[in-house]
């Protein structure tokens, strides 16, 4: 009889074939749910034109989908954890994609908004469930990594759209880069089928012969006998979002709330008026196309290099690094400097602020008990996601009031000193990560 620490066998593993196909899975899914995001922003002034609204109602069309992004990041993520992962992750991929393409359907703008904060609960719902997945099977010396590698999708995703939307709305209209968003649900099967299910979800359904086999693949050198005993991570009974709080958790639980938000608002105030914000200066960017490339790229750099020196270091105090850095980045764009300089500025922008939040979603993943990873990234997000709502409305404001340049940009960049605080304040201790073990024998059938 052997007793098995399924989280310890995880996290001892060697990257294999099924680390590999895990990975592969969820950045695709990610791909997907970050063209979704962004292919909005792209097809946005063919819209207006199209369905002539106005610059405000164009904003409350944009929105909605931040308002689904919201409701689907607590929601979803905290149904994971009852229904299991692959089911939650397919239930979102068929919101975002079935509700995009529906969105690329109509000409009404009341019924666009509608279609895009159904996409939005998919898009918001899917991001904390890959993060949980990711983090779960992940070997502990690359768990960092693996996790912003596969998020770094999110800014592939991006760039897709800007680099397809271009072409494929002169040619066929603004409908076509949504119609093509539907393409993804033919994926579901293959998700479903090759996703495994969360081990600590398996333990708690004593589905044993399935984990036996899980376990088999993700650690070859494990042999499974008929007597098998697992341990996991304590079961997430009651009401989900009070085991956040428990066990020493609830002040750095804040702590990472008030992180997400400052992030996304960093990441949705620099996507709505960079750009008018530079024309304004006397800058000129080329297209925008150009600028959502730069501001990607730099977001990918970001989140590799950000979860390599994670691996390599406490992600805490990465994390405090490059909440510093964009506080120094933002701030910087808000003088004159040469256009060069200024792509450079806009690249370390990307980096840390759309990098950085995909390190702080590692961080949470790797904070969390596995039992309840799910609804504790879940929860970040989507108090995070009124951060990437009120952005736009709020740096508006300032704009409208034609302040000087550098002000418009160190009001954009204080939400990143707050977010430095906060980090540095997550508190570890032998609470925060103590294991609640919940034994279930594998009898012999």
């Amino acid at each position: 009889m052997q007793h098995i620490d399924i989280h310890k066998l995880a996290d001892n593993a060697r990257f294999n074939r099924f680390h590999a196909g895990i990975l592969a899975w969820c950045a695709i899914i990610i791909i997907c749910d970050g063209y979704d995001l962004a292919v909005a922003g792209i097809a946005l002034p063919s819209i207006m034109k199209s369905m002539g609204v106005t610059a405000q109602n164009a904003g409350f069309m944009v929105s909605s989908a931040l308002f689904g992004m919201m409701f689907g990041a607590i929601f979803l993520g905290t149904v994971a954890d009852r229904i299991g992962r692959p089911r939650a992750i397919a239930i979102c991929l068929a919101l975002f994609s079935v509700f995009t393409a529906a969105a690329g359907l109509t000409q009404d703008p009341y019924v666009f908004s509608g279609m895009r904060f159904l996409a939005g609960l998919g898009i918001g719902g899917v991001m904390p469930n890959v993060v949980a997945q990711m983090t779960e099977y992940s070997p502990r010396k690359i768990r960092a990594t693996m996790v912003t590698l596969m998020f770094s999708g999110y800014a592939v995703g991006g760039m897709l759209a800007a680099l397809l939307g271009k072409g494929m709305i002169e040619a066929y209209g603004w409908s076509s880069v949504f119609l093509a968003a539907g393409v993804p649900v033919v994926l579901i099967p293959f998700i479903l089928k090759s996703l495994p299910e969360s081990m600590t979800f398996l333990v708690r359904q004593q589905r044993i012969d399935e984990l036996k086999d899980i376990l088999s693949r993700m650690e070859p050198g494990y042999r499974a006998t008929a007597h098998d005993s697992f341990a996991a991570q304590g079961k997430a009974e009651g009401a989900p979002i009070g085991k956040l709080f428990q066990d020493g958790r609830g002040f750095s639980t804040v702590m990472f709330w008030i992180a997400f938000f400052m992030c996304l608002f960093m990441v949705y105030a620099l996507s709505s008026w960079l750009a008018k914000l530079m024309a304004g200066a006397g800058y000129s960017l080329g297209s925008a196309l150009t600028f959502v490339l730069v501001l990607n790229f730099g977001a990918v750099i970001g989140a590799v290099g950000g979860g390599w020196l994670a691996d390599r270091f406490h992600i805490k105090y990465v994390l405090v690094g490059m909440y510093a850095l964009a506080a120094v980045s933002i701030t910087l764009l808000g003088y004159k400097v040469p256009t060069e300089v200024l792509y450079v500025l806009v690249g370390f922008a990307g980096a840390s602020t759309i990098g950085t939040q995909i390190v702080t979603y590692a961080y949470a993943g790797q904070f969390y008990p596995a039992a309840v990873r799910s609804t504790g990234i879940g929860w970040a997000s989507g108090v995070g996601r009124s951060g990437a709502i009120l952005a736009p409305i709020v740096i508006g404001t300032l704009v409208g009031m034609a302040l000087p340049l550098e002000q418009n940009f160190v009001a954009i960049a204080i939400p990143a000193v707050i977010a430095t605080i906060a980090v540095s304040l997550i508190r570890h201790g032998r609470s925060a990560s103590s294991v609640v073990t919940a034994e279930v024998q594998a009898q012999a059938a």
